[in-house]
């Protein structure tokens, strides 16, 4: 199993930041997949899911109406796309399997994200 995620960065408040998750070694299509944060000091956090057609999405509470997963099955790939960004969004953001709200077992090497104020 593989994740790769990527498309991090620094952005001003206020901005949009698109990540991509690279998945491999796995039935991607067969998974519910989602993404997951760490912030400086903090416990890693759910951020939102997809369904395994991507039909049907959720976010936490943090983000909804900011953030939209989506995923494209025939590239076996993830997406976060975050607009609205805020400082308390500043963290390393990982893509991974999920069953509820919990992550899978395999976690990529997670990509960057810093919000300035």
């Amino acid at each position: 199993v593989q994740l790769v995620e990527s498309g991090g960065g620094l952005v001003q408040a206020g901005g949009s930041l698109r990540l991509s998750c690279a998945a491999s070694g796995f039935a991607f299509s067969m998974y519910v997949m989602g993404w997951f944060r760490q912030a400086p000091g903090k416990e890693r956090e759910f951020v939102a899911r997809i369904d395994r057609s991507g039909g049907s999405t959720f976010a936490a509470d943090s983000v909804k109406g900011r953030f939209v997963i989506s995923r494209d099955n025939a590239k076996n790939t993830l997406y976060l796309q975050m607009n609205s960004l805020k400082p308390e969004d500043t963290a390393d953001y990982y893509c991974n399997s999920v069953v509820g709200t919990a992550p899978g077992n395999y976690w990529g090497q997670g990509t960057h994200v810093t919000v300035s104020a």
